[in-house]
């Protein structure tokens, strides 16, 4: 993944982009010289008795682009095949929280696709860290691509399964 420079100031802006063209879009920012960030996940179609598992955009119609808008002529953005236009505020674009595209940008694999397990993996033992279980050991049971985790939580002589977000547990040993 290319990244800004160093010691510039740019900031992450979000940009609204037509159904489905988040690839085209990407490619054409590159080829002007910005850096786009689109996050991937897994996505699993089926259509007429065939299953269809692709890379597709975590949030459709949106993407991420590293602007400085004091340096960069950020307005053809706007004019480029894919994109529909910047998210604005008044006459200038509005940047996206600080960290919150490092975070994706982080989470991302080799393979280019999101990956909120964060070491977990089914069978491990984990701890819970926030919610009515907090504190609690459980065996993670499922972890799927959203990010959403099902713990077995012994209570009562049972196991109880649990069903959270997968930011709530950490692996232990």
């Amino acid at each position: 993944m290319q990244q800004p420079a160093a010691g510039t100031a740019a900031r992450w802006y979000a940009a609204s982009v037509f159904p489905g063209k988040e690839d085209v879009a990407e490619r054409h920012l590159r080829m002007q010289g910005f850096h786009p960030f689109v996050p991937r996940c897994e996505k699993t179609t089926r259509h007429a008795r065939r299953i269809e598992t692709r890379a597709a955009a975590y949030f459709p119609g949106y993407m991420f682009i590293s602007l400085d808008v004091a340096l960069q002529r950020w307005r053809s953005v706007n004019g480029t095949f894919g994109v529909r236009s910047l998210i604005m505020q008044g006459e200038r674009p509005l940047p996206v929280p600080s960290g919150l595209v490092e975070r994706f940008i982080a989470l991302t694999g080799r393979d280019g696709l999101l990956d909120f397990s964060g070491g977990l993996a089914a069978g491990a033992a984990v701890r819970i860290l926030s919610g009515p279980f907090a504190e609690m050991i459980g065996r993670l049971d499922r972890l799927d691509p959203a990010g959403r985790a099902r713990v077995l939580v012994a209570i009562m002589n049972g196991e109880i399964p649990v069903d959270m977000d997968s930011r709530e547990l950490v692996a232990i040993a």
